[in-house]
């Protein structure tokens, strides 16, 4: 499939069939002796190309790394491995994975498989599309503003941005990083949510700096069926309108939950102001993001926001002071993000789910 179907997407850009091959003849002799390696074992798998994986390229797009190959793999490729999985190639990012389209001057562009002539989203985007065209069993990408969830949605696939900390990324970053980057997730990305399941379990636990006092212990759900369900629906907001055609789609949903005798509550909402939440996220979004210059480019910045006049409240100039922000400034809103987090804790004491929107659009 790969063969037939990638030449006109461009989804996986780096292929490693021989030691997949390898692999898989290695996992069918196991099976045949009786041997399981884990439950994804056989399972063909590709990967986001800012993972490393031993002897292939991590260049996140960037045309500098474009030799950049890794020397091992990453913690989550180990679990992967050792889960079974035979990886047999990467897939394409946007430029530094920081945008909702995935082309880059190292790989080239990616098209959706529903549709060439559109995008798959980003920065995930070379996932969504090899899954929907089925080249693919498994991936995982990466997400810290929509990353893996903008392109499961542009592609019509499942993806799965967990909880910040539970899937340790050490080994998706570049040369020398090895501190988790605030905001950012590594996440599952499949052609179903059981897989999801799967993969969150197979890649999540402590890495080793935290395994000598903490342990990975999720709680099973104990609802049996959709009527056991209590769920709010957030279809819209004045601040941040979809399109009707969307709205439609948030609204099946909470139908499909109603019908089965579950509770679909379209007014309850966590008790914080929406527009205050995306003001906060913004700030510690774009200094995190800022933090990822080079230092000639972060320089400039600084430059240029110290020349802004004080009265210029444009998205430009607010997105860049937030890009420079003073540690103060990224603690207050740290400070008020805990705020946020204290309300959606007592929000799910009351409800099983929200159900939202993830574009604006199709």
């Amino acid at each position: 499939r790969v063969e037939r179907f990638n030449p006109d997407l461009n989804a996986i850009v780096v292929l490693d069939a021989e030691r997949a091959r390898t692999r898989a003849r290695e996992a069918d002799e196991a099976l045949a002796r009786g041997e399981i390696w884990g439950p994804l074992h056989g399972v063909p798998m590709t990967i986001k190309e800012s993972y490393n994986v031993a002897g292939t390229p991590t260049t996140n797009g960037r045309p500098d790394m474009k030799d950049n190959i890794a020397p091992k793999d990453a913690l989550s490729v180990e679990r992967l491995k050792a889960a079974g999985v035979v990886l047999f190639g990467k897939t394409n990012v946007p430029l530094n994975l920081a945008d909702f389209q995935s082309y880059n001057e190292v790989y080239g562009t990616t098209n959706n498989p529903w549709n060439t002539r559109r995008i798959p989203g980003g920065s995930s985007g070379g996932s969504a599309a090899a899954l929907a065209a089925g080249l693919t069993g498994f991936d995982s990408g990466s997400d810290i503003g929509g990353s893996i969830r903008n392109p499961a949605h542009f592609c019509g696939v499942y993806g799965h941005k967990p909880t910040y900390g539970l899937l340790p990324p050490r080994g998706h970053a570049l040369p020398g990083t090895v501190a988790a980057s605030d905001l950012s997730v590594i996440g599952p990305m499949a052609r179903s949510a059981g897989d999801l399941a799967v993969g969150v379990r197979v890649m999540g636990g402590p890495d080793a700096l935290e395994a000598r006092g903490l342990k990975f212990d999720l709680p099973e759900p104990t609802q049996r069926g959709l009527g056991d369900f209590k769920v709010a629906i957030w279809q819209n907001q004045p601040d941040f309108p979809v399109s009707r055609e969307t709205e439609s789609r948030v609204e099946a949903v909470a139908k499909t939950i109603a019908d089965a005798g579950g509770t679909a509550d379209f007014e309850a909402r966590p008790a914080f102001d929406a527009a205050v939440a995306h003001a906060d996220y913004q700030t510690l979004l774009w200094a995190t993001m800022g933090s990822r210059s080079t230092p000639e480019d972060y320089a400039a910045m600084v430059r240029e926001a110290d020349q802004l006049p004080a009265e210029d409240s444009s998205d430009g100039a607010q997105t860049l002071r937030k890009q420079v922000a003073r540690h103060r400034d990224y603690l207050i809103a740290n400070n008020d993000r805990t705020h946020t987090r204290w309300a959606w804790h007592a929000f799910f004491e009351d409800y099983d789910a929200l159900i939202a929107p993830i574009m604006a659009t199709p």
